[in-house]
């Protein structure tokens, strides 16, 4: 599988040479877990970012409520490359953030299963706090839900710096026309802090999805596998899961995404919300319960391709980086 990825060398296939390669290269499974992540996330940004430019807009409330008008005014306003405002940004920011939130999600899963086994064969060991005694089993915890919420903390504390900058580019093209400008510019506001302005909300609405989409992932995965007697996914399958796994995460936790954006824009127009139960207030004072799922449609449209390109990218980039470790 290897070679049939990168070619052939010197005009010969030579299946040795490419795993000679990428095993030298590979030393742990976290390192090949960590490149996986940060390969898959680069080659799906790449063709759903003119959804993700659309999704933005709507969701924020600029210009049309429907996704055909959207892509329209977007096109007439700023040409096709309009599609793609932000796109440098997103690609920075969504590289180390998949690298990250996947290599993650893989070691605490592996990390917690590990904890588990050795409390349930050491008997499930009481914890002493002077008179007071704690049984605590660790069986009720989900490896793969524990693992899904630091995937999303950890992926949200090293690059939520690059998502308000996306925002920023997306959102107010014409004040902040590129990369440097808009860097530039928040800094001077705010300093450093600016960069980690909206930090609590994006954290608050971050952890249902995360601790959903990964949860939801690795059970109808290992699910479907029991169900057809296999051991892995096809292809289409992985894409398929993958992207009812993000439709479900990011229909539970859209209201929180309609909040969060609601600050970020407010702050940027000097009306902003005291907090995000304020925000969902605000929003369904003036849009009704709806409104809470406005631009739900066009997320959908972008989070179930991105969810299942993704996880296709980062399956099949594991089968090549860690072909003598794979385990499903």
């Amino acid at each position: 599988m290897c070679c049939q990825f990168f070619g052939k060398i010197d005009g010969v296939t030579s299946q040795k040479h490419c795993f000679n390669v990428h095993q030298g290269f590979v030393k742990t499974r976290e390192v090949g877990e960590f490149l996986s992540g940060a390969l898959a996330g680069a080659m799906s940004k790449a063709v759903l970012a003119p959804l993700e430019t659309i999704r933005t807009r709507m969701v924020v409330g600029v210009g049309s409520r429907h996704i055909a008008g959207s892509f329209i005014e977007v096109v007439e306003h700023q040409g096709w490359q309009g599609l793609w405002a932000g796109n440098a940004i997103n690609m920075l920011r969504i590289i180390p953030t998949q690298a990250i939130e996947l290599g993650t999600f893989e070691w605490v899963k592996r990390a917690m299963t590990s904890s588990q086994e050795k409390w349930k064969k050491d008997g499930n060991p009481k914890i002493q706090f002077g008179d007071i005694t704690l049984n605590f089993p660790l069986s009720w915890l989900s490896p793969v839900a524990v693992a899904g919420a630091a995937a999303g903390i950890a992926g949200t504390l090293a690059c939520h710096p690059l998502e308000v900058v996306k925002d920023r580019l997306t959102v107010r093209p014409e004040e902040y026309t590129n990369l440097t400008v808009a860097l530039s510019k928040i800094y001077k506001d705010g300093g450093v802090t600016g960069l980690y302005s909206g930090l609590a909300p994006t954290l608050v609405g971050m952890l249902p999805y995360s601790t959903c989409y990964y949860f939801m992932y690795d059970k109808l995965k290992r699910s479907y596998c029991v169900f057809k007697k296999k051991n892995s996914l096809s292809r289409p399958e992985m894409i398929l899961i993958g992207a009812v796994s993000g439709l479900t995460a990011s229909t539970i936790s859209f209201p929180l995404e309609v909040a969060r954006k609601r600050l970020m824009v407010g702050a940027l127009q000097g009306k902003c919300p005291p907090n995000m139960a304020a925000a969902l207030a605000e929003v369904i004072r003036e849009e009704g319960i709806m409104g809470l799922y406005r631009g739900w449609g066009a997320s959908c449209l972008k989070v179930m391709p991105n969810s299942g390109i993704t996880w296709m990218f980062y399956e099949a980039w594991k089968d090549i980086l860690l072909a003598d470790r794979r385990v499903i």
